[in-house]
């Protein structure tokens, strides 16, 4: 028996356990800061107590401002990706104040600019409002009607949406022209526009985009067309839907969250090599094909 009192011990322990577990965190810490340079301290702390780590978003911030772990964000110059100046249709706001309740009940559509070193290039995509999953994307050099046209038309290959569903945009041409309008017409779609100068009436694509530019495009130097869309596709198929956790959802990925939702509804998910696999880092996975609740 070592020759040391009860009280010695305790007292010893009190000292240095403390001190192992706080540098244990903030060796993970570290780790994932570096892994996830985008997420901020409460994203960082969702993904500690996943790992079954005993600590608040309080102390996250605390350690990873004493080692300078912070992520750094800049305001991104915007230039106008919509031109409502056309004599196309303008459709009613549907949306405000809708709730959605499950997953294909309202998809959000928006277009956004990626700059390359000598030209810019423009990304649509179109997301379900309810988990929101990438459900369709296109990337061009020019901002013509066949870019939106694009990200839909994959978007209804991947899903396969109920009469009735909502499709919201703003009220550019790309969205208000006839042969959009027509495939929404097709598969009977309710087609929804957002008001003049409102961008809270598409909040939810606005807040994609800027997620997108903070964790994807900002700090990037695309060389080529080719390579910005393989980049920004596999960021979004693999990365964004698979494994960013959002605060949202309960700081689960779309992936997670469409899971649980066809869990609980009893129905069986098409969710593809999702589940099991989702404690791994960033596998590169076929874009998924979702439940259809």
């Amino acid at each position: 028996m070592a020759a040391v009192s009860r009280g010695g011990y305790y007292r010893r322990w009190r000292v240095c356990k403390p001190r192992e577990e706080e540098t244990a965190l903030r060796d993970r810490l570290q780790k994932l800061a570096l892994a996830h340079r985008h997420y901020g301290y409460r994203r960082i702390a969702a993904l500690v107590r996943r790992e079954g780590w005993q600590a608040n978003h309080k102390r996250v911030l605390r350690l990873l401002r004493t080692d300078n772990l912070l992520c750094l964000r800049r305001k991104a110059f915007v230039p106008p990706t919509t031109d409502s100046n056309h004599g196309w249709r303008v459709w009613p706001n549907l949306t405000r104040g809708m709730q959605t309740t499950g997953i294909n009940q309202l998809w959000v559509a928006d277009i956004t600019y990626v700059r390359l070193n000598e030209e810019f290039v423009y990304l649509a995509v179109v997301l379900d409002a309810h988990s929101r999953c990438v459900v369709g994307w296109a990337i061009e050099r020019h901002l013509g009607s066949i870019l939106a046209i694009q990200a839909l038309e994959r978007a209804l290959a991947q899903r396969t949406p109920e009469p009735g569903m909502i499709h919201h945009s703003d009220r550019g041409f790309q969205y208000a022209c006839l042969d959009y309008v027509k495939i929404l017409q097709r598969h009977a779609l309710q087609i929804s526009m957002s008001r003049v100068g409102n961008p809270y009436d598409n909040a939810k694509a606005e807040s994609f985009m800027k997620t997108l530019k903070a964790e994807e495009v900002n700090g990037r130097d695309y060389r080529n067309f080719d390579q910005v869309r393989e980049s920004i596709g596999d960021f979004l198929e693999n990365v964004y839907n698979r494994w960013r956790l959002h605060s949202a959802l309960g700081y689960q990925s779309p992936a997670e969250f469409e899971e649980g939702i066809c869990h609980s509804s009893g129905k069986d998910s098409i969710l593809l090599g999702v589940g099991e696999g989702l404690t791994a880092p960033f596998p590169h996975t076929p874009f998924p094909k979702n439940c259809l609740i």
